[in-house]
Parts: C-alpha cells; structure tokens; sequence
C-alpha cells in the first residue's frame, strides 16, 4: 500500500515493524541487471566424474541440467521470496566452468522493470549449485557450496560491481 512508512534502514519493514512488500507502483521502468556467483566445492569422488568441462552422474549432464533448474528458478523467485514482484525477465545467463576442485557458478538477469533484479540472479545461482550437490550426491556428499553473493547490479538507485573471481557470462 502506498504511504506505508517503512523503517529506515529496511525495506520490507513498515513504521510498527511488520513485513510490508515495497510499492515499487510510482517508480520508474528502468533496464536493470544482476550477477551473482557461487563456488561448489567439488570433492576427488565427484572430479573422477568429470568428463572434459561436464560431469557425468548417475542422473545425468550434471552442468546442463543445473543451468536449466537455474533458469527456471530465476523465474519463479517471486514464488520462493515472500517479498520478490514477479519480473519480466528479458535474459537469463548461466555459466558454469570447472577450476581447479571446485565449479563456479555464474548467473547473470537482465529486466525492464519497476525493481531490481538481485533476488533473480542470486536464486538462479543458488538453485543451479543446489542441483550440482543433487547430481552428485550419489558420488559424494562432501560436497560443499560457498560464497554465494551479488557480483554486479545496475540500475536502480545505485550500482555495484565486485570482482567475483570466477567464470564471465553474458545474458
């Protein structure tokens, strides 16, 4: 609801402290973009697997199938984060590269839209890390994933851009 005060600092916090969803109806239609990243750690059972840049797995492409379940993530994080608009998601990138013992993740979203995009790329990250730890869980779960964390955003009110330390990708 519009004029809803919101504690500062948070912004899915109304004045009596409750979660309030942010009325993003009076901003502006801006080009918004997201990158986040994640490292999976990979254990020696799991790189046995590895077959040139994939691992094979009892159930399957394991880095295929995990930029699917990413992708599909991405559009359905309004259905997973209470707070989260639904977005018209105009791209959606998922790189995956092996280095050294672990998989780097990268997930970048692009969007017109009222409100960021952060949420998107970050779950799309995670889901995908997530479906390399269900691939593989047969070969070992000693698998560890790390360091999932916003690399980039623009748009909105203010930009950020972190050295991510793993693979590029274009969306």
């Amino acid at each position: 609801m519009s004029g809803v005060p919101r504690q500062p600092g948070l912004s899915h916090v109304d004045a009596g402290n409750r979660p309030a969803m942010v009325d993003v109806g009076d901003k502006p239609v801006t080009r918004r973009e997201a990158e986040a990243a994640v490292r999976v750690r990979l254990p020696a059972p799991v790189r046995a697997a590895i077959d040139g840049d994939e691992i094979r797995a009892p159930k399957g492409p394991v880095f295929q199938t995990a930029i699917i379940a990413g992708t599909m993530a991405v559009k359905r994080t309004h259905e997973l984060i209470p707070f989260c608009h639904p977005l018209p998601v105009d791209g959606c990138r998922i790189d995956i590269r092996l280095d050294g013992d672990d998989a780097l993740v990268r997930c970048r979203v692009r969007v017109r839209a009222r409100t960021g995009v952060e949420m998107e790329a970050l779950t799309g990250a995670g889901v995908a890390a997530l479906t390399i730890y269900d691939m593989c869980k047969a070969l070992s779960q000693d698998i560890v994933i790390d360091d999932l964390r916003l690399v980039m955003k623009t748009g909105g009110k203010s930009d950020i851009h972190r050295d991510a330390g793993t693979a590029g990708s274009d969306a």
